[in-house]
């Protein structure tokens, strides 16, 4: 069986803010968020890690540097 199950990976483009961005990601309603990196710089990439890696959506949830939250939903799309 060949059924390799690949990381949810997340590319987050473009954000509005003031730099650092702490990144977390959060159920889809908001709930259960897990803190993942801080990053100055876009475009950022990063794998969402098992066992939180299952959902069919997720909320990015993105604080800048002046505590500002910035927050969006999105299903999970299959390349």
């Amino acid at each position: 069986n060949n059924n390799t199950i690949m990381a949810q990976q997340v590319t987050i483009y473009d954000i509005t803010g003031q730099t650092p961005y702490d990144i977390y990601i959060c159920q889809g309603d908001g709930t259960g968020c897990f803190y993942m990196a801080t990053t100055s710089t876009v475009p950022y990439i990063f794998d969402i890690p098992a066992p939180y890696d299952t959902s069919i959506e997720y909320m990015l949830k993105v604080v800048d540097r002046n505590g500002c939250v910035i927050t969006g939903i999105e299903s999970v799309v299959p390349c």
